[in-house]
């Protein structure tokens, strides 16, 4: 009896000792008492902070989670709210913990936030934010195709990024500069795919921390990253025609102080295009035209890998590796016709251009982020990346089928980025921020020609040919002070200091230039809330635009036999000085957001064109070769307003549009010839997204883009229209997305040039209309997931329909 009761008393306890027990409740937004989905739990010993164990917040907001019996500390965490924790709990038995209540955290000091209908924009001191998640034309579709959908941005038919109609913006990726950006802004925007983008910050006026390079501005692409517990993630994959297939994911795995992370995507397009020239020479009375077909035949790989660290609740270390392989198979058809006095055909010239191009990028980072003394506004912030990028572009061109010229370029890219950031608070409204940024590059660029003899020969070409390495050593240090006076008037001042050092190698002249300058900048940002619906902005802020190594290479590469780009090693600097006045406003159902902005630029670049003085033998004709190259110019001003109006009138209807105006005033001489020129531009965006029957989401975009002016050009204004229908399967966790962009096939520039020597009609279409039809499949996440990204982004709560 004795041993049986004995074992009776070991079985009970060790089934206690094994026990489970659960702990229950739900998590409320404070206020309005709305289920807060995807929210966080975490249990952690108090005795040492590790973590035990933690889940997720269902669609109701409800929790349910199985812990062994103990003393837990309990945090409940999410995005844009503030933690709620339960210290030193001591759990013995199964517990409904009822309802917690999570406070919004809307006291950010640079931050005036728009939480009235947090939907389209937040609105800060020196930046607006806005999500792209809801914009169906860009599903399937590149960050090219995003950036041309946010308000203030555009991307011309060549994927020339501008904002505010100034082409000199800053692209960072995640606040830094970025392997994802490559060797060619353009291209590289073009193969990294849409879906990896959380969030766009469109910076133009930026505070002391960010890089003074960017007379127009900074743009700031936020990719994705979760802080989901377990594993989630989304897939898309999409085809299309002309010829286009991809695929691309993002996943997360989190288990407990650690966050696995990665975006991958593969894409495929065949994109063809067509330019026509035609060109009047005033000496002879003859012209030249040229048909150019060309298709661009692109595949591309990316991938981000990374692992977030959480030490403690105060100190985080991420490291992540970014790689990029893309490759080119391109295909240039040229038929050139010479007319003569009379008009008359003289000759034709078929002139085929094969090239094949490659691109690789490696890039690995560090971050290290810590708060002090349990302040999470008191901070300091580490951050170094280590970058490798080549390019390879090798052409053999034939003329009436004959081989004519073998023409090679191989750049070298290596650059190293450090930043550190402090923040201090001095009071609950006050903060004091101090960092270092050291930036260091080098780029060497390899031009080899090869042309035909007489005899069938390659023969190199030394006037053409050379070797350009160029070196761009910039260490920045700044400062700035920020605070809020009775929770409605809030000021940034900052100062920054940028000390450049570049030098121009020119291995095959033998020529060396070196350039060292140091430069202040100054930044003054100011805001005034007159109510939590209605806000006004003034920035004020120095910024400098460098000449690229391309800009000053004054070797010539060719586009054409009879058309050439010559830098200029002459090119220094152009300063800008940049004032924004902002408006913001919200009726309820509708909400405007305008700008009045100014700019004044001294040695600006501007591109002109002239004859060289040489000529090429077209058929039997002697023909002047046309140069293309920047030079410095006295100033410029640029006075513009633009506002965004946001109506949704129900759940429904939603219509945004987009419209900015610019008058642009230039003056200067060169080599005696009046450069100078005035031109009034406007462009106007319009979105509108309506939910038809069986909720089939339907949005179209329109776009024009007023005609341009200056000394030598006139170029009519573009007009073209995107088109989306998009509908939810599976209970919300997939989408399907057809999109015709450019539906009209009208995205076609035309210019005038016009030059004391020669004149120029010319018509560029970089792609065809396209087709794409895309699906999205999300695991273990919802489509209007709020809680996507953590400390180091930030996120809305729900994201605009740009």
């Amino acid at each position: 009896m004795n041993k049986a009761l004995l074992i009776l008393i070991l079985l009970a306890v060790s089934l206690s000792l094994n026990a489970q027990i659960s702990i229950s409740g739900s998590i409320v937004e404070k206020g309005s008492n709305l289920p807060l989905e995807y929210a966080t739990i975490t249990f952690r010993n108090p005795s040492d902070q590790s973590v035990v164990t933690g889940d997720i917040t269902d669609e109701n907001g409800k929790f349910n989670i199985e812990i062994p019996p103990g003393i837990y500390n309990i945090k409940f965490e999410y995005i844009s709210y503030k933690s709620v924790e339960l210290t030193n709990r001591d759990l013995r038995s199964s517990t409904n913990l009822g309802s917690i209540q999570l406070e919004l955290d809307i006291e950010t000091l640079e931050q005036v936030e728009i939480v009235a209908e947090r939907t389209s924009v937040e609105i800060k001191l020196d930046k607006k934010i806005y999500n792209v998640g809801k914009d169906l034309t860009v599903r399937g579709g590149t960050v090219s195709d995003v950036l041309d959908n946010i308000p203030s941005v555009s991307v011309d038919v060549e994927g020339v990024v501008a904002l505010r109609g100034n082409n000199d913006v800053r692209i960072l990726i995640n606040g830094k500069p970025s392997a994802l950006v490559g060797l060619n802004n353009s291209d590289a925007l073009r193969q990294l795919p849409a879906d990896a983008i959380e969030r766009v910050e469109v910076i133009t006026s930026p505070s002391g921390r960010y890089d003074a390079e960017g007379t127009a501005g900074i743009l700031n692409i936020i990719l994705r990253r979760s802080k989901l517990l377990g594993f989630n993630g989304a897939v898309t994959g999409n085809v299309g025609y002309p010829d286009r297939a991809g695929i691309s994911g993002n996943v997360n795995y989190r288990i407990g102080d650690f966050n696995f992370f990665n975006t991958t995507s593969y894409l495929y397009r065949k994109n063809p295009g067509r330019a026509y020239t035609n060109t009047y020479y005033l000496s002879t009375d003859r012209s030249l035209e040229e048909n150019r077909e060309f298709v661009r035949a692109q595949n591309s790989f990316n991938t981000n890998l990374g692992l977030e660290y959480f030490i403690n609740d105060a100190n985080t270390i991420t490291a992540s590796v970014q790689y990029r392989n893309a490759d080119e198979d391109n295909k240039t058809i040229n038929t050139i016709n010479e007319f003569n006095e009379m008009d008359d055909l003289i000759n034709t010239i078929l002139r085929i251009d094969p090239e094949l191009a490659k691109d690789k990028t490696v890039q690995y980072g560090i971050d290290y982020d810590t708060y002090f003394g349990g302040d999470t506004n008191h901070t300091f912030k580490f951050s170094f990346q280590d970058e490798d990028s080549q390019e390879t572009e090798q052409s053999l061109i034939f003329q009436d089928g004959d081989p004519v010229e073998d023409v090679t370029t191989d750049e070298k890219q290596d650059r190293l980025f450090f930043q550190a950031d402090y923040v201090l608070p001095l009071s609950e409204f006050s903060q004091i921020e101090a960092g270092y940024q050291g930036r260091f590059l080098t780029l060497d660029t390899d031009y080899i020609i090869f042309f035909v003899d007489e005899n069938g020969d390659f023969i190199l070409n030394e006037d053409l040919s050379n070797n350009l390495v160029y070196k761009e050593n910039v260490n920045a240090a700044y400062t700035q002070f920020g605070s809020k006076i009775k929770e409605k008037f809030s000021y940034l001042l900052g100062l920054r200091m940028e000390h450049s050092d570049i030098t121009i190698n020119q291995i095959t002249t033998e020529d060396f230039n070196k350039k060292v300058y140091t430069d202040f900048f100054p930044s003054v940002n100011l805001a005034y809330e007159f109510t939590e619906d209605q806000n006004i902005t003034l920035g004020f802020n120095r910024r400098i635009r460098r000449p690229r190594s391309r800009f000053i290479n004054p070797f010539p590469s060719r586009s054409s036999a009879t058309n050439l780009f010559q830098g200029n090693p002459d090119l220094n600097p152009s300063y800008s000085n940049v004032f924004d006045l902002g408006y913001y406003e919200n009726y309820g159902k509708l909400s405007v957001n305008g700008s009045v902005y100014y700019s004044h630029a001294t040695d600006v670049f501007v591109f002109i064109t002239e004859e060289t003085g040489d000529t090429v033998i077209i058929g039997d004709t002697e023909v002047p070769v046309i140069r293309r190259t920047p030079i410095n110019l006295a100033s410029n001003d640029r006075y513009g307003f633009e506002f965004t109006v946001t109506w949704r009138p129900n759940k429904k209807w939603n219509v945004n549009t987009n419209f900015n105006i610019f008058q642009s005033i230039t003056t200067g001489e060169f080599e005696g010839t009046d450069f100078g020129a005035e031109n009034l531009s406007w462009f106007i965006r319009l979105n509108n997204k309506y939910t038809l029957p069986g909720k089939i989401d339907w949005q179209t975009r329109l776009n024009y883009r007023g005609p341009r002016l200056d000394a030598q050009n006139e170029t009519e204004g573009i007009f073209s229209m995107n088109m989306a229908f998009s509908k939810d399967v599976f209970k919300e966790r997939g989408s399907i997305t057809f999109t015709i962009n450019d539906l009209l096939n009208s995205r076609i520039r035309k210019t005038n040039t016009v030059t004391p020597t020669f004149e120029t009609n010319s018509e560029f279409q970089r792609r065809f209309r396209t087709f794409n039809l895309a699906f999205t499949y999300r695991f273990n996440q919802k489509k209007n997931n709020r809680n996507q990204v953590g400390r180091n982004g930030g996120g809305d709560d729900d994201t605009p329909d740009f």
